[in-house]
């Protein structure tokens, strides 16, 4: 199986992905550490793909989103950003709605305590 296939079947197969460094409990870069503690806290049910456990789908995702950095949040198939994308959302509102309206379980009441710290 090539690594764009594995990463095609672990984004559709799976409501939402982050491909990190490290895993979802133990972040091994502050970046990774940061969407993974929002999704965490937010109480978000997914997936963690370590990309430093495999040097092919390390390189592979970038190859597969176009996006050069990790971390990388998926929701139902599509990608939606990096670090920076996912922290401007989440203080803004637009990563609860973006859960909303796929039907992602999160706690609304830990997204605004995000935001009531960041205010």
């Amino acid at each position: 199986m090539t690594a764009e296939t594995k990463i095609k079947e672990t984004v559709t197969n799976n409501n939402v992905v982050l491909f990190m460094k490290g895993t979802k409990s133990m972040p091994q870069c502050g970046f990774s550490s940061r969407v993974a503690g929002v999704l965490n806290f937010m109480g978000v049910d997914f997936a963690d793909v370590n990309v430093l456990a495999d040097d092919e789908i390390r390189q592979g995702i970038k190859d597969y989103s176009d996006w050069p950095t990790i971390p990388q949040l998926y929701v139902k198939g599509e990608f939606i950003g990096g670090c920076d994308i996912i922290t401007e959302m989440t203080l803004s509102g637009e990563l609860d709605t973006l859960f909303a309206e796929n039907g992602v379980a999160f706690d609304k009441d830990a997204a605004d305590k995000i935001r009531e710290a960041n205010a």
